[in-house]
């Protein structure tokens, strides 16, 4: 079963109507952090990117429900003007916490194909964005994990849930509306390593405490001199 990280930014205060519809079309819940636009440019102005408060919508679901739910969110934006923007990102892994093996880890469709069509000195080096959601104070915890496995650094991103009392949690998460987003970057050929470190973390082991997805991060590029 292959998972989609579908990503909405919207205007602060909207990400409940994001995660509401998302719901409603089948998808288990969702995660929202502050942010906010910086664009100047007047076509990004237009894509509802500028200089305001946002909120951005971060949603994993089974690949089977995308049609749905980005049909479902589409619809109930299509009258409000320079709203904002949605896309959908593949994601490699998925799991859950307090899930012991492989029990509970998701794989993309293409996860683990060889197109056996590079030699060894053709391959450039590819990045995994692991993104870590955790309930609160638990971050920290996990990239002190993750820097003992190989990873650099992180950085983590005040967040909350969306779910409300009598709605099915976010894929088995607790409803606790403070929740901290950790996401890292490391060389694809340390991720797995990563990942089992954070997995083996005591707060990690209970179930409902947190998710674990990832992604390959295109065009990874170092910013100022080395």
């Amino acid at each position: 079963m292959g998972y989609k990280l579908v990503v909405s930014i919207v205007p602060h205060g909207s990400g409940e109507l994001i995660t509401d519809t998302a719901k409603q079309a089948g998808a288990a819940g969702g995660t929202i952090a502050m942010g906010r636009g910086t664009a100047s440019n007047g076509v990004l102005q237009l894509l509802g990117l500028g200089d305001t408060s946002k909120d951005i919508v971060f949603i994993v679901l089974e690949n089977g429900k995308y049609p749905d739910v980005k049909n479902a969110v589409t619809a109930a934006c299509e009258q409000k003007k320079n709203f904002g923007v949605f896309f959908a990102l593949t994601v490699g892994d998925f799991c859950k916490a307090g899930c012991d093996g492989k029990s509970g880890v998701g794989k993309s469709a293409d996860d683990g194909k060889d197109g056996g069509t590079e030699s060894e000195g053709e391959k450039s080096m590819t990045y995994q964005m692991i993104n870590v959601i955790v309930n609160k104070g638990y971050a920290e915890d996990a990239m002190a994990a993750a820097r003992k496995a190989g990873a650099g650094g992180g950085t983590i991103i005040g967040a909350r849930g969306t779910a409300k009392e009598g709605d099915a949690a976010f894929f088995g998460m607790k409803i606790v509306p403070e929740k901290e987003m950790l996401i890292i970057l490391v060389p694809s050929d340390k991720k797995c390593d990563v990942l089992g470190a954070i997995r083996e973390l005591p707060c990690f082991a209970e179930a409902g405490s947190g998710i674990i997805f990832c992604n390959e991060a295109e065009d990874f590029t170092v910013l100022g001199k080395k």
